[in-house]
């Protein structure tokens, strides 16, 4: 027993001046190439008031930013009854009872001694377990990085729901733009097929031209119903994401404006990566949070292999008789402590050391992965920044021409040195080309987006968590 004791003390004597560290884990990362753009609100960069509006609806009503509110109130009040631990109990304690001896017990009563008595007690208990190697405290340490790690995680909602907004939003107008388009293709089809029916009652063109214009028109009429529909899902798509009414939902309702002329306007962002990109992304600093509070809890577990000291003290009044509750004579009080070592338990203590040590070697992948994705989708959305502008250069340039080549065709028609296929044929590129435009300045706003998500963008990362 000599030896097991020395060996506790030894053993309590050099865990209790080990602590696990908190750092995160050392990283090979990029160099910056970019200054520090300001993304808090970046949505306000494509001037668009009805954008704005959306976005500030989506971040005061959006279920899933709820759901992270409501986490980060849960990990508050975690927070405090962990907190709580290091606080005294102290306890009013009231008690009344009425007892009934027997009479032929081992050792009897006192002739005369009533065997039925009473018994009342009112009195304060305390309580404390003096925290001796910091478990308590530390365990409060590791619930407040929980918390912060949950206001980090609200964040990174805010900047899911405010991208996701804008990207619905821009698709939406997309599919606007696209149904404008194939409608001005159907009624231009419809008058086509006018002029070629009134050509060929008077003899000029056969059953193939008039065929070919009528089935045509019928292939753009197709590709409106279609594109109605795609308009009717975004919508929908786009009122789930801003909180609406299951009713609204149903029957969204949105005012926009869907000219080509906003669509084709997109704001330049700052080309490169930023220097401090670590901590302006929410799920990184929640991450690293989550990383911390795991190291912490190693230490908490290791605590358990020291002795625990508790101090109890009691102070009140005890009687037979409720009218003498309160005299001096009833007074009673008491103090004590106690030292507890745990000797049987010490395998338990191994494996929750153990476990507490694997789940931090999980927070360190988790954190590193968080770390890794968080540089992919930067680069990503850089690279997509640049080649979707040169894409829908490109695709101007295309409609342009096709649209002069269309004016050629057409009068080469009328005037009998081609066939109509060949104003078929170049229809059909023109209107291609047009809906690939369309497609490409949505893909521009889309890669625009993604750059402000990729880089942090859509919360103030200097003073967005203050603490509980």
């Amino acid at each position: 027993m000599r030896k097991l004791s020395l060996a506790i003390i030894l053993a309590a004597g050099v865990a209790a001046c080990t602590t696990t560290p908190t750092a995160p884990p050392a990283l090979d990362l990029p160099p910056a190439s970019a200054n520090d753009p300001a993304f808090e609100r970046w949505w306000l960069a494509f001037g668009d008031p009805t954008l704005s509006a959306l976005i500030d609806e989506a971040l005061a009503n959006n279920l899933n930013l709820a759901a992270a509110v409501a986490r980060v109130d849960a990990a508050r009040a975690q927070y405090k009854i962990v907190a709580f631990d290091q606080s005294p109990e102290l306890d009013v304690v009231a008690n009344a009872g009425r007892n009934r001896q027997t009479a032929l017990g081992s050792f009897p009563l006192p002739p005369g001694s009533p065997l039925t008595t009473n018994d009342f007690l009112v009195g304060l208990r305390a309580s404390y377990e003096v925290d001796l190697w910091g478990k308590y405290r530390t365990a409060t340490q590791a619930a407040q990085n929980d918390l912060f790690a949950s206001e980090y995680a609200r964040e990174t909602v805010r900047t899911v729901v405010a991208a996701e907004v804008a990207r619905a939003y821009f698709r939406l107008l997309a599919a606007d733009a696209e149904l404008a388009l194939l409608r001005d293709t159907l009624e231009s089809r419809t008058q086509t097929v006018a002029l070629q029916q009134d050509r060929y009652q008077a003899g000029v063109i056969g059953d193939f031209d008039l065929n070919t214009a009528e089935a045509e028109r019928a292939a753009v009429a197709a590709d409106v119903a279609l594109a109605i529909r795609v308009v009717a899902e975004n919508e929908s798509a786009l009122a789930v994401l801003i909180g609406r009414s299951p009713r609204q939902v149903y029957a969204p309702k949105f005012t926009r404006d869907a000219q080509m002329v906003r669509l084709m306007q997109v704001p330049t962002l700052p080309a490169g990566l930023p220097s401090d990109l670590l901590a302006r992304r929410p799920d990184i600093r929640d991450a690293e949070q989550q990383l911390v509070a795991a190291n912490q809890r190693i230490d908490v577990a290791r605590a358990d292999y020291f002795p625990q000291l508790s101090l109890t003290g009691s102070y009140g009044s005890e009687s037979n008789v409720l009218k003498s509750l309160f005299s001096g004579p009833a007074m009673i009080w008491g103090i004590g402590a106690g030292l507890l070592q745990p000797l049987l338990g010490l395998q338990l203590i191994d494996a929750n050391v153990d476990l507490k040590t694997a789940q931090r070697d999980g927070s360190v992948i988790a954190y590193r992965q968080t770390v890794q994705a968080a540089f992919r989708d930067a680069h990503d959305a850089l690279i997509a920044n640049q080649t979707t502008r040169e894409a829908l250069a490109a695709l101007r340039q295309r409609t342009d021409k096709l649209q002069k080549s269309l004016e050629l065709a057409d009068l080469r028609y009328r005037s009998g040195y081609s066939p109509y296929l060949e104003v078929l044929d170049v229809q059909r590129q023109l209107l291609q080309a047009q809906t690939l435009q369309i497609l490409a300045a949505r893909n521009v706003r889309l890669a625009v987006v993604d750059v402000a998500k990729a880089l942090g963008g859509g919360w103030d990362y200097k003073t967005a968590v203050a603490g509980p």
